[in-house]
């Protein structure tokens, strides 16, 4: 081992990326030359430390530079500065500022080319520097996915560091033992100025989650009866904790061994069957027994989850929800029959992938389950005497056991069929409905999405035995001291709302139904109005089910359903959802992106053709309208103009016989002898030729 020289810069790539991220986070926080303090030193420390080199006392933490995967990614906190794309000779001078050179290759195969090019560029100013830097490849076991067994006849002996030169790698990784074989050479030339190391890393687990968040979202969304195992199952993958792997890295930094090649891989020694009980299916196949010998030997490590990921399962699911934001979201819709609480339920469901939960629908899979229980154990049973009493060498706990939930089930089963009977299909006891609700809601995908309560618990009295805490001391504490008991923090509903209308509206609303939607449910009208009146006798005393969340202060928020006067409720589904805000889990995949935009398209395009076709409409209207009235107009004119000249005619008599008894004789007269004659003026001849043989005219008098 060499003294660790002082140095605390430290560059890392792409520190948006899963592993840069959880890296460089851990590294924040950790003080220069921490797991250079001896055993004893460390035990002195605080014991409640997660591990060796976390802020605690007094002194230099380390500066956290790099690159970021995109130029659109924000800036993480813990980084002292970041860099985006940039030429090679300005991302070399930042290099040079840095003590420790950090470049991890597992997450994107395209960094292979920029950390083999960094560690060389840097080799090539190796005379300008003044004091020595270190640089460490974190690579993957895939390069070690095709090594022969070390002892052919002991398959199962496990590899070392000291095996590194025998190894093979999977042909999808040879990018990565070429980039492995080139960085440690660099490091062998003049080591008191430039150091190289090569971090084999398992595949990594912990926080949001890498290679195994296919499995984990797989979990989560409870979408498929069981996770599938690739292959026979039975094969060996090394793992490490994303938090131990940083452990490492910072005892490679600060130690500084004389050995080149270090497996950072826990002490777990599982099989994929065992992990999931394709993503990249190939790292999922690697068959590899590993032990990190001088992990343990020369390093100061606390390890975080050295047992592995089964042994450490609920400490990584804990930190996959905070990593990831996975919260449930539990809600109750409250309402008379008829309010729409079902179909307000199922959009809510649907809208942010919660589990639809209702009595009748909860009863009928509880009967499934146990009479599944109950085929099983049969089947059990039958197979055990056609073996002739094979399976006597099972565990005894186990079989005691299944033998209990057995005679449970049965009894359960027998008890809700009997009551069922004695009550028309319904259950009758509020015991065991508590207990299949109760059920229900603790179920792990109710407790890790979440769920809608539709329409239950209906009293006071139900959402305190279904929400209450099972501690029967406690439970009597409380009731000693007159204090309400406590509730289940793990079930209990965080929204509740409250639908109100009044009779006369739901009633109408009932009315309206087709005929189709009424026949064999609670609509039918005596057994509607049975029902309304109930559902009004127990909202009306002074101790109802909103009272007991009043008391809980998770207070109801009531909407009224009668303002909107939609039918199919969608304003108040929205209304509801903007009070509980965006989705806590998984948001759309790319397919239900691509399904509501096409399905958003349709529709848009569907509402544009109709508002054209409504244009048209009014267009074609207003045109005939305006086509009739200037037709009824032309009509009128046409009226007028004949009624006109009617008149004229008429007007038009007298005057004509005048002229034709007067004038015209003595007219015809004039022109004719006018034709005769024929003047140099014809008009002045003519008109003193009327002058003076007009018959109006006496000439004599004059």
């Amino acid at each position: 081992m060499e003294e660790a020289p002082p140095g605390r810069r430290v560059f890392l790539n792409h520190l948006d990326s899963y592993c840069g991220r959880s890296i460089g986070e851990y590294l924040s926080t950790c003080v220069v030359g921490a797991t250079l303090e001896s055993p004893e030193e460390e035990e002195e420390g605080d014991e409640n430390d997660s591990a060796v080199g976390v802020l605690t006392t007094a002194g230099e933490i380390y500066e956290v530079v790099g690159t970021l995967s995109t130029p659109e990614s924000a800036s993480p906190p813990f980084a002292k500065e970041t860099y985006a794309v940039s030429p090679r000779e300005a991302l070399l001078s930042h290099l040079l500022e840095c003590d420790i050179v950090l470049y991890n290759i597992t997450e994107d195969a395209n960094q292979i080319e920029e950390a083999t090019w960094a560690a060389s560029a840097l080799h090539n100013e190796i005379e300008t520097f003044a004091k020595q830097k270190l640089f460490i490849l974190i690579s993957t076991i895939m390069t070690w996915a095709n090594t022969k067994p070390i002892d052919p006849e002991d398959p199962e002996a496990p590899f070392n560091e000291d095996d590194f030169r025998k190894r093979r790698s999977h042909p999808g990784f040879l990018d990565h033992i070429n980039a492995e074989k080139h960085i440690a050479k660099l490091g062998k030339t003049n080591k008191k100025k430039f150091s190289t190391y090569v971090v084999a890393s398992g595949h990594q687990y912990g926080a949001e989650e890498g290679l195994f968040h296919y499995f984990f979202k797989m979990c989560w969304l409870g979408e498929t009866p069981a996770i599938p195992v690739f292959g026979d199952g039975k094969n060996i993958i090394p793992t490490i904790h994303i938090r131990d792997l940083a452990i490492v890295l910072q005892n490679v930094a600060e130690h500084r061994p004389n050995f080149q090649y270090v497996l950072a891989v826990d002490a777990s020694m599982h099989t994929l069957g065992e992990l999931v009980k394709q993503m990249q299916l190939d790292m999922l196949f690697v068959n590899l027994r590993m032990e990190p010998i001088y992990l343990r030997e020369n390093f100061n490590i606390n390890w975080f989850a050295e047992t592995g990921l089964i042994e450490n399962i609920a400490q990584v699911i804990m930190e996959y929800k905070k990593a990831r934001g996975l919260l449930p979201l539990k809600v109750c819709i409250h309402g008379p029959p008829g309010s729409g609480k079902s179909t307000i339920a199922k959009e809510l469901c649907k809208h942010y992938k919660l589990h639809y939960v209702r009595t009748n629908d909860a009863i009928s899979e509880k009967i499934a389950h146990l009479e599944q229980i109950l085929a099983k154990e049969s089947d059990r049973v039958e197979r055990e005497v056609e073996g002739e009493g094979e399976g006597e060498d099972l565990v005894e706990e186990e079989e005691e056991e299944e033998g209990e939930n057995v005679e449970e089930a049965k009894e359960l089963l027998n008890a809700i069929k009997e009551n069922m009977q004695q009550n028309k299909g319904h259950l009758g006891d509020e015991y065991l409905l508590i207990k299949i609700m109760k059920d229900k809601l603790m179920s792990m995908p109710c407790r890790n999405q979440g769920y809608v309560l539709d329409g239950f618990p209906e009293t006071y009295e139900q959402a305190m035995d279904l929400f209450k805490e099972d501690d029967e001391a406690e439970e009597e504490e409380d009731e000693a001291k007159g204090k309400m008991p406590r509730f289940n923090q793990i079930i209990i509903p965080e929204f509740i709302f409250s639908l109100m209308a009044s009779d006369e509206f739901l009633i109408n609303r009932i009315i309206k139904l087709p005929e189709s939607e009424v026949a064999g449910t609670d609509y039918a009208e005596n057994q509607f109005l049975h029902i309304l009146k109930h559902f009004r006798k127990i909202n009306a005393d002074d101790v109802t089910v909103l009272n007991y969340f009043d008391e809980l202060e998770i207070h109801p928020q009531f909407i009224d359903i009668a303002v909107y006067e939609d039918s199919e409720n969608r304003l108040t589904v929205s209304k509801i959802i903007k009070e509980i805000g965006e989705p806590r889990n998984y948001g759309l995949t790319d397919e239900e992106k691509e399904a509501l935009e096409r399905q958003a398209a349709e529709e848009r395009l569907a509402k544009e053709t109709q508002e054209k076709a409504e244009e048209k409409r009014k267009e074609d209207k207003e045109r005939e309208e305006r086509k009739a009235r200037w037709e009824e107009w032309n009509k009128q004119q046409e009226e007028v103009k004949k009624q006109e000249q009617e008149l004229l005619e008429a007007q038009s008599v007298p005057l004509r016989n005048y002229l034709m008894k007067n004038v015209m004789p003595t007219l015809m007269q004039g022109i004719n002898e006018c034709c005769r004659i024929r003047p140099d003026d014809p008009v002045n001849f003519l008109a003193e030729y009327l002058f003076k043989n007009s018959p109006d005219i006496d000439w004599n008098k004059r």
